[in-house]
């Protein structure tokens, strides 16, 4: 399969993608995919309400540094809306938001000088004008509360659903973030996020586009790049600073250890260094890149011990540091496409248990 190269494109431009010329082996037998080690869940969050469905679908993590114990989990029911889970896996709030896709949340500070958490994500519910959806997510409680649901592309824009998700830290002056939204056609927009008259809202900056189906993505402040996953071609990186341009970092294939789908990102981010997590979705994997040089790491599956694995996997998060004894050292999270015979729910595990089973040392 050959590699597709993105286009940069200014505000209301539209621009088809061109082919890059490439493709998946170089000669020879194709190498062979290393095997995923078996990794077990350490705990799991309750079902989604939508039942007999593809419901469950990303997850985002707050972390409490003064109780980490007491940290929360955002996940996305795209049928209905959005769930707080604390790391028991219990509902702590559900807020009925519609068709909301993707979801990620940042600590931002706001300019009375007060630091909120802020949740975005992906709004469907109208699949021909795209929308970025925000809420308030209060650290003690746990409950949502909603800023609103705004457009973010140019009037006149071609109809496009909104379908992935992630922020990254603030690039402008008076930014509380900078949001990114991978609509189904394979564009990804990004947007500011401002403080106005007492609401959040987003003022759409430039846009890239892929060739096919695009979906999960996620930012690693530390070097300013986004990583955006195209379903049925690869992971590409895309230097946020100046003129963007995509660089190839991983292909579907058996040498980089991807089959296709390859869904949900998320970066494990240490000082100095990070890794790069994505669902491999055809077999029911996860694999694990070092950020920097793209070198696969590992793969791993979610399997063993006394709670049920994951399959079809479409979001993942990971943030490192102190959770509590059972997360000693981060948090993983990845849906469950088949929790049956219940509902779509999310699986939580130990990073230390993922670093030591696949040697990140």
């Amino acid at each position: 399969m050959g590699w597709r190269h993105l286009v940069n494109a200014g505000p209301g431009a539209m621009l088809p993608a061109v082919l890059l010329a490439g493709c998946a082996t170089t000669g020879g037998a194709p190498r062979p995919y290393l095997p995923a080690i078996d990794v077990p869940a350490r705990g799991e969050t309750q079902p989604v309400g939508t039942a007999r469905a593809d419901a469950a679908d990303d997850p985002a993590i707050w972390r409490n540094a003064v109780d980490p114990a007491a940290s929360l989990i955002v996940g996305t029911d795209k049928k209905a809306g959005l769930y707080v889970y604390g790391l028991d896996g219990k509902v702590r709030d559900f807020f009925a938001a519609g068709a909301i896709n993707n979801v990620d949340l940042r600590e931002v500070r706001m300019a009375d000088g007060t630091t909120r958490i802020l949740v975005a994500a992906s709004d469907r519910t109208d699949r021909s004008d795209p929308r970025i959806a925000l809420f308030w997510l209060d650290g003690a409680t746990g409950k949502l509360t909603e800023i609103g649901s705004d457009t973010f592309l140019p009037a006149g824009h071609v109809p496009a659903e909104a379908y992935g998700f992630c922020l990254g830290g603030s690039l402008g002056q008076n930014e509380l973030a900078r949001a990114y939204v991978v609509l189904k056609d394979g564009t990804v927009a990004e947007s500011g996020l401002y403080e106005k008259d007492g609401r959040i809202v987003p003022d759409f900056l430039r846009q890239v586009k892929f060739a096919s189906q695009s979906e999960g993505c996620v930012v690693d402040d530390a070097t300013g790049t986004l990583f955006v996953a195209e379903e049925d071609v690869g992971i590409w990186r895309v230097p946020l600073q100046g003129e963007l341009k995509a660089e190839a970092f991983a292909r579907v294939g058996a040498g980089d250890g991807l089959v296709d789908d390859v869904e949900g990102l998320a970066m494990a981010r240490l000082p100095g260094s990070s890794w790069l997590v994505a669902s491999s979705q055809g077999d029911n994997a996860y694999a694990v890149f070092d950020s920097a040089s793209g070198k696969l790491a590992g793969r791993f599956r979610i399997n063993g011990g006394a709670i049920d694995g994951t399959s079809d996997t479409d979001g993942i998060e990971v943030v490192l540091g102190d959770f509590g004894p059972q997360f000693p050292e981060g948090l993983f999270i990845a849906q469950d496409g088949d929790n049956a015979p219940d509902a779509q729910n999310f699986k939580l595990l130990s990073w230390r248990s993922i670093r030591q089973a696949l040697g990140l040392d």
